[in-house]
């Protein structure tokens, strides 16, 4: 029998908490709850309506809060996790569906992607950009396109709770999940959900959360794929700083004087290139190095 655990990261969430556990405890077999460091009730109704509390002793961030989920339900020898948000914007009649590819062993992760007509008219506008320019981001490390790298809605197998472990304490978890995962070529794949946002219910500042994520998918893409994030730009600078030296160089030839602004931009773009093309040849080198020790 398989043995379903749902996850729900919780930051300050008594107004919803207790109504989403007993709808979840009808088709969950154990429902975790992480409460990072919540000011208010959050983490005594959770407990009270038979859920495992994890407490956090402040607030660390959602990345932590599923960094705590993941190794729960791995004690726990979880057959399948899903991560459902605590702010109510998800269905519980959407688990099932989501679960489905996992149980026919069809995949190893399954996205609830917004980006449908039920779910991404009702996502605010800016969230909307957000999303999808750090999906197409996302995208550059990930074997399988997505469209909605950032759901925080989704369902795991046993395999992928027994090889990968998050580690970003911050927004930019969903991303590194999603990398280190195509990386170990597990199979992901996206189902759509309805999402119900009758206003901004996430309890997280839509600037601090957007700098976050952005910056985590600079860094495990770049840590992935140095050559082409930096290796590429780099090339490109050098290439423009190289044609603006030669119309310098024949300008200065023909009329015994530089153009300024010509002359400024070679410089700047051989420079600008130099450093992204050596950024990424250490880069390469040491990344290479750590996985070759840890294969040794």
């Amino acid at each position: 029998m398989t043995n379903l655990v749902i996850g729900i990261p919780a930051y300050n969430e008594e107004k919803n908490i207790g109504a989403l556990i007993l709808k979840l405890k009808k088709i969950a077999d154990h429902i975790i709850v992480c409460n990072d460091g919540s000011s208010d009730m959050t983490g005594e109704i959770a407990e009270k309506m038979g859920a495992m509390v994890i407490n956090h002793p402040k607030n660390l961030g959602y990345g932590a809060g599923i960094r705590s989920i993941f190794l729960k339900a791995r004690e726990m020898n979880s057959d399948i996790l899903v991560t459902f948000d605590a702010d109510g914007q998800h269905r519980v009649e959407d688990i099932m569906p989501i679960v489905e590819p996992i149980l026919k062993d069809q995949v190893d992760i399954v996205i609830g992607s917004r980006f449908n007509e039920n779910g991404i008219s009702k996502v605010p506008e800016y969230r909307k950009f957000g999303i999808k320019a750090i999906t197409k981001l996302t995208n550059l490390s990930l074997n399988e396109k997505i469209t909605d790298s950032q759901s925080g809605f989704r369902a795991y197998s046993k395999k992928v709770l027994e090889e990968i472990m998050p580690s970003e304490y911050g927004m930019g978890v969903s991303t590194e999940i999603l990398i280190k995962a195509s990386k170990q070529n597990f199979r992901i794949t996206e189902i759509p959900i309805t999402i119900l946002y009758g206003k901004d219910s996430s309890t997280h500042n839509a600037l601090s959360h957007g700098a976050s994520v952005f910056m985590s998918t600079i860094k495990f893409t770049s840590i992935e794929h140095p050559l082409k994030f930096y290796g590429v730009p780099g090339v490109i600078f050098l290439i423009i700083g190289l044609s603006f030296s030669l119309w310098a160089i024949d300008e200065y030839t023909k009329y015994k004087e530089l153009i300024t602004n010509v002359t400024l931009i070679a410089i700047g773009s051989v420079i600008i290139g130099a450093i992204l093309t050596v950024t990424a040849i250490i880069l390469y080198s040491m990344v290479n190095l750590v996985r070759e020790s840890n294969r040794s």
